[in-house]
């Protein structure tokens, strides 16, 4: 890669060059990344050989710690084997969606956004709320976000699906216990060199109106949202995060374009859980991971059966508890619990 970097002609299609540095970067990552691990194990026998002959504990206790720190240098590794898929080191759009609940699931729709968005900020990713409808009395009905970093959609894919909340409602006047459900889907920010998608102009429905709700209140008084719907599909994208109509349909066009990347996929091998999460219906039976607040507290994970008993830590964003078990394939047999 270096050599085809060095050679003329290199700078003559810059969109193809910007790929081929990007490649090397994460090439070269990869075998720093080896060797630095390498290395490590070189040490480790060198001070155990050494620790031995010399009947040393001082030596022998260094060894351990060199050990533990190798360990968790070749688990990052193969975490980062996990994420080799092909889009999972892009940007991603992340929706969520309110399901059978009413109020109760409008406002754990807004919970789970915030839980989501924090897990974003505690990885360094930058996020834009693109799009936000708010809900009837509370919360919100959907909302959709862009993160911006690496492997952000390699990490948030294992968020794709349904989420269960049980709580005793601060909606309900007799503080009965209520079951909310809401459904994350993830799209991958797809480029549109990278996929053949193409969209007519004949086939969108372009509407425009006012910015209104969280994420877009105050953007302007002017129509600069925009609302396109896919003829052809019925695809509806919407973005509002801009002051400018034009920087607002770019965005959402981004967002079609990944939306019917992942139908493409869909109708090619009959899944479409490869690229945004099974969707199913947004009720009983269908959930991945359940959040109990009442009558006990303790956040499970329906496909991993990873569990965790502090879920205010869970709702403020700590999710890599449940997201790395995912990724690294962790199967245990679960039974879902009130």
């Amino acid at each position: 890669m270096d050599a085809r970097i060095a050679a003329p002609g290199f700078w003559d299609d810059p969109t193809g060059s910007q790929e081929v540095l990007r490649t090397r970067t994460f090439l070269e990552k990869l075998l720093l990344s080896w060797d630095s691990l390498t290395r490590q194990a070189d040490d480790v026998r060198v001070m155990i050989e050494l620790g031995e002959e010399a009947a040393d504990q001082a030596t022998l206790a260094e060894v351990h710690e060199m050990n533990q720190r190798l360990r968790l240098g070749v688990e990052a590794a193969e975490f980062q084997r996990m994420l080799s898929g092909p889009h999972d080191k892009n940007g991603c759009f992340v929706s969520v969606n309110s399901g059978a609940g009413g109020t109760e699931s409008q406002d754990w729709a807004e919970m789970l956004l915030r839980m989501l968005l924090r897990y974003c900020e505690k990885k360094g990713w930058k996020t834009v709320i693109t799009d936000y409808l708010d809900g009837e009395e509370a919360g919100l009905k959907s909302a959709t976000f862009a993160v911006s970093g690496e492997f952000a959609y390699g990490h948030l894919k294992a968020e794709a699906g349904v989420h269960r909340l049980v709580r005793l409602s601060p909606f309900d006047s007799n503080n009965r216990r209520h079951t909310s459900f809401a459904s994350v889907f993830v799209f991958p920010e797809i480029e549109e060199e990278e996929i053949d998608i193409r969209i007519s102009e004949s086939d969108l429905r372009v509407d425009t109106y006012r910015s209104s709700g969280a994420g877009g209140q105050h953007v302007n008084t002017t129509d600069s949202a925009v609302r396109i719907t896919h003829l052809p599909t019925n695809t509806v994208v919407a973005c509002q995060s801009e002051r400018s109509q034009i920087l607002n349909r770019a965005t959402a066009m981004k967002v079609l374009r990944a939306k019917l990347y992942e139908r493409e996929l869909a109708d090619r091998n009959s899944k479409a859980a490869e690229i945004a999460g099974e969707k199913k219906e947004i009720g009983w039976g269908s959930q991945i991971r359940s959040y109990v607040l009442h009558p006990y507290k303790m956040v499970k994970d329906l496909r991993t059966g990873v569990e965790s008993g502090n879920p205010d830590a869970v709702l403020d964003g700590a999710l890599d508890d449940f997201v790395i078990p995912f990724l690294m394939g962790v199967r245990r047999d679960v039974k879902d619990e009130d």
